[in-house]
């Protein structure tokens, strides 16, 4: 029978989904939680919660990431569901504020506005973007002139043709389908970019290369056909053989939409309203793969080939660094395994501190041995990442802290400005306060020491949603996005950060920085 608020079809809209009406109070009951925000104890700084990694150990840890990926222990695993509104953000500003009035826009410019400014950038330089053939070509069809749209001030159009299905559609495809960069022999998407950075840390010499995207049900086919059209010329090109594998976001990770009196929100035709859970619903798919290693980069950040040598390399120390953490993570869980007493402890508990950044509880120290043995292989048996964290410089998003746990312990974490309370002004001074920045550059360890795959989920930590304010039909709805891949969702990894250069940084948020000196060709 349908449960208090519900209704037969609501419970039929639900079983369609694959969720439960549980799930879906348990939901609800998020948003009726008073803020839940980490408490940060400091940032993370080289020598406390950083790792830098000296000259003598590199050559170590690139011959084991040599051998394990000659082993084929390695995947890369890379977002790319999200549409790509937000990087022409500029262009919908300028449409919204002045439409074309050039004039105007001209005045605004010369007045020190950024968005006016940064429009005439955007024209100015309009035959570097990677896609100005494409766009001149098609408006050609029409019997349209690029070159003289833009003399004009035309810009309406010139727009529609680059954003709209009347052209190019750049407004509705995911970032993995635009064109990123120019070369010799023609411009690569985002997409063929991981497809050549991945041939150089995972499927050298001949090797096999294979990398996961998580894509839009919708775009899934663009993608086969780009896959297509590309992988026979990349694999004689690089000397690799590439699997390429897709999955979309589970429905049954999307959750329930409440309107401003925290009641489920139904659309105009009466039925409940289901969101995308955001990028930790991700957790389901990158659990599926029960993969043993696995590199995660985020599809927007990929730099041309004359910028790549700084990300090979860092990738394979990461992924050394990681092969070599879990080897003494292993050896020390069969160790615990089949015995114990006190100076094994004390050696465990060393290892804990100072290789994993396991802080121990005040009272670990009045613990009884079986129990101090408990808790070490409890701390030891997880998920392992190591975390590539580049200097801060000012980029949106999060960073490396020390968070205090319930226990008094402290844990590494990934964190977001939107957990942090920054009304409190110590914990905003810690925010502050960050040395380095989360550039979502990750190699993980998912399987324990017997092989077996991790219960990701069991590693979340569930109060570490986020709540955000959206609309629907012109009215207010909250929803609820479940923790973030590399935030809530692997709160209870071990957690390692390694100081990686800025070099192998190259974000694509925003149409702009495709103009940016690092994603223009070599001259």
């Amino acid at each position: 029978m349908p449960g208090p608020g519900f209704n037969e079809a609501d419970l039929q809209q639900m079983q369609e989904l694959g969720i439960t009406e549980l799930q879906v109070h348990q939901q609800i009951a998020h948003f009726l939680k008073p803020s839940v925000f980490i408490k940060l104890n400091r940032p993370c700084t080289l020598g406390d919660g950083i790792v830098a990694i000296g000259s003598p150990e590199k050559e170590k840890y690139l011959q084991l990431q040599a051998q394990a990926a000659a082993a084929g222990r390695f995947c890369k695993f890379v977002p790319a569901s999200g549409a790509a509104t937000r990087m022409f953000q500029l262009i919908h500003q300028i449409q919204d504020s002045f439409g074309e009035n050039l004039e105007e826009i001209s005045q605004r410019a010369a007045d020190g506005d950024a968005t006016a400014r940064d429009f005439f950038q955007f024209i100015e330089r309009i035959r570097l973007f990677p896609f100005y053939t494409d766009l001149k070509e098609i408006m050609a069809r029409d019997g349209l002139s690029l070159d003289e749209i833009i003399d004009q001030g035309q810009f309406k159009i010139l727009f529609q043709y680059l954003l709209s299905d009347r052209g190019l559609n750049y407004a509705s495809l995911p970032k993995g389908l635009l064109k990123f960069h120019c070369y010799f022999d023609g411009c690569r998407t985002s997409f063929e970019e991981h497809l050549c950075e991945g041939a150089h840390f995972l499927g050298e010499q001949g090797g096999t290369c294979r990398i996961h995207f998580t894509v839009s049900p919708e775009h899934e086919e663009r993608f086969h056909q780009l896959v297509q059209a590309v992988k026979s010329f990349y694999e004689e090109k690089l000397g690799t053989r590439f699997e390429i594998e897709f999955s979309s976001q589970n429905r049954s990770t999307d959750t329930i939409a409440v309107d401003a009196d925290n009641q489920p929100f139904r659309d105009k035709n009466g039925r409940l309203l289901f969101r995308p859970g955001g990028h930790g619903a991700l957790l389901k798919n990158l659990s599926d793969l029960k993969s043993d290693l696995v590199f995660i980069k985020n599809i927007d950040n990929v730099a041309p080939d004359h910028l790549k040598e700084s990300t090979f390399l860092w990738n394979k120390i990461l992924g050394g660094y990681l092969v070599d953490l879990q080897q003494g993570v292993h050896h020390w869980l069969r160790v615990l395994g089949d015995s114990v007493s006190e100076d094994l402890l004390s050696t465990v508990g060393e290892f804990c501190s100072h290789h994993l950044f396991v802080t121990l509880p005040d009272s670990y120290q009045f613990w009884s041995d079986q129990d101090r043995r408990a808790y070490l292989l409890k701390k030891l048996r997880r998920p392992i990442r190591v975390c590539g964290m580049v200097p801060n410089t000012g980029e949106p998003g999060g960073g490396p802290f020390w968070v205090e746990e319930p226990d008094k312990s402290q844990s590494l974490q990934i964190v977001e400005k939107a957990q942090v309370d920054l009304s409190d002004p110590g914990q905003k001074a810690i925010w502050q306060a960050a040395t380095h920045f989360n550039p979502v550059n990750l190699v993980c360890a998912l399987r324990d020491e017997n092989g077996n795959p991790f219960d990701l989920p069991q590693y979340v930590d569930q109060d570490a949603c986020f709540i955000s304010e959206k609309s629907k039909d012109g009215r207010v709805l909250k929803a609820l996005e479940l923790p973030g891949l590399w935030n809530g969702s692997m709160a209870d990894w071990i957690t390692v950060f390694v100081e990686v250069p800025g070099s192998t940084f190259n974000p694509v948020k925003t149409i702009a920085d495709l103009l940016r000196p690092e994603h223009q060709p070599k001259l």
